[in-house]
């Protein structure tokens, strides 16, 4: 029997792969580090602690987006005002 929460599982591998490609490492070291970690984690069977490690990876998703948009905000600062 599937696990009812293999769908989100899937969907939050498939953002944390789009979102890798911009990382400052290179994209190959994210997805080296995201296949890892997810592959740690593979044997886990509880619906308690996917959710945890799934609202875990949101937070981390998050985090991401929040460093490429200090990152285009820097960008921008740097471009159009004098330091």
């Amino acid at each position: 029997m599937a696990n009812p929460l293999r769908a989100e599982v899937v969907r939050l591998y498939k953002n944390l792969l789009y979102l890798g490609r911009e990382y400052p490492k290179g994209g190959e070291y994210f997805r080296a580090r995201l296949r890892a970690a997810f592959s740690k984690n593979r044997s886990v069977q509880e619906p308690e602690k996917i959710r945890e490690l799934i609202s875990r990876g949101e937070f981390v998703a998050r985090e991401l987006e929040a460093l490429y948009y200090l990152r285009k905000y820097r960008a921008m600062k740097k471009r159009y005002y004098d330091e």
